[in-house]
């Protein structure tokens, strides 16, 4: 297969294309490296396309070139607090960005076998319990309405073309090649730095953290299924850990004690209090996660930071 990846240069880009280059796939990635790395992802130059999804003539001329079998669709500015400070840009990247891409498919009439769109949990208003595919929306955050509009420009290209799109809600990404300064990354940037006294923000709040290597299996195994029409999926692991359980999993993986420090630039004043996943539906297709929250950090305290924010 042909797969043309957008933003596949960064965090969650470059565990998929691992898991899809082992299958012998032929990968071709466009990304303007704003925030994802070239030597994050193993292809030949000539199927690297660095280039903006702002520019519609050349992302058009991309995919007419390359004549994909399927399209993954990654490319967004991810990082709320850098959304909401820069709406506008947020807003012309995740939604015309999205446009642009679809636009390329469609208007070319380029024989794509699938189309996956990554959306994101933010998408859910704040609920305590677990969320499915079918409890409404309501973004809380620019992000969150930019994605949501993905969604829906996602729904009319489907219409418009009949192509099978699938939609994926990705819940917290946690992982190798992170290129945002999430909570994760962030402790794990300042413990490799020496220290054992760290500064955080909120410390109750609980977040629904999945291993990108088992996003990775996810996104395979539903490019993979007899899948026609659109549809929509949650991507998470089911469980919601609180920040503090998160500093206390790095302790045990450190065997060291480490001290927090409230810092009040870090606090949101609006904060969800729990996002947890309900799964079932995606694993009603046979996926399993397999990287629980210890197994991941354990690597991680092995490995470089790679943020670029």
């Amino acid at each position: 297969m042909k797969i043309l990846i957008t933003g596949g240069a960064g965090f969650i880009g470059s565990a998929i294309i691992k898991g899809l280059q082992q299958q012998n796939n032929e990968i071709f990635v466009i990304d303007n490296l704003s925030f994802g790395k070239r030597s994050f992802v193993n292809i030949p130059d000539t199927h690297f396309y660095e280039e903006d999804i702002l520019n519609r003539q050349e992302i058009s001329l991309i995919f007419k070139t390359v004549q994909p079998d399927i399209v993954i669709h990654l490319a967004a500015i991810h990082f709320i607090p850098y959304c909401n400070k820069h709406p506008f840009e947020s807003s012309q990247i995740n939604i015309q960005g999205t446009a642009n891409v679809l636009d390329a498919i469609a208007d070319n009439n380029i024989n794509v076998k699938k189309v996956f769109f990554a959306s994101t949990a933010a998408v859910y208003p704040i609920t305590d319990g677990l969320i499915s595919e079918t409890n409404p929306t309501g973004p809380l955050d620019i992000y969150g309405l930019s994605k949501l509009t993905g969604e829906r420009l996602c729904n009319e290209f489907h219409l418009k073309t009949a192509v099978p799109t699938i939609i994926c809600r990705f819940f917290n990404a946690f992982g190798p090649n992170e290129t945002n300064p999430h909570l994760i990354p962030e402790i794990q940037k300042q413990l490799l730095n020496g220290t054992r006294t760290i500064a955080l923000g909120n410390l109750t709040p609980k977040r629904d953290f999945i291993h990108t290597y088992d996003m990775a299996r996810a996104v395979q195994m539903l490019l993979e299924s007899d899948f026609n029409g659109i549809d929509t999926f949650n991507l998470g692991r089911g469980i919601e850990y609180s920040v503090t359980e998160i500093v206390e999993a790095f302790e045990r993986q450190l065997g060291e004690k480490i001290v927090v420090q409230i810092d009040p630039a870090r606090v949101r004043k609006v904060e969800r209090m729990h996002l947890l996943a309900d799964v079932s539906k995606l694993k009603s297709i046979g996926w399993v996660p397999e990287w629980d929250i210890d197994r991941g950090i354990k690597t991680l305290l092995d490995q470089e930071v790679n943020l670029n924010v």
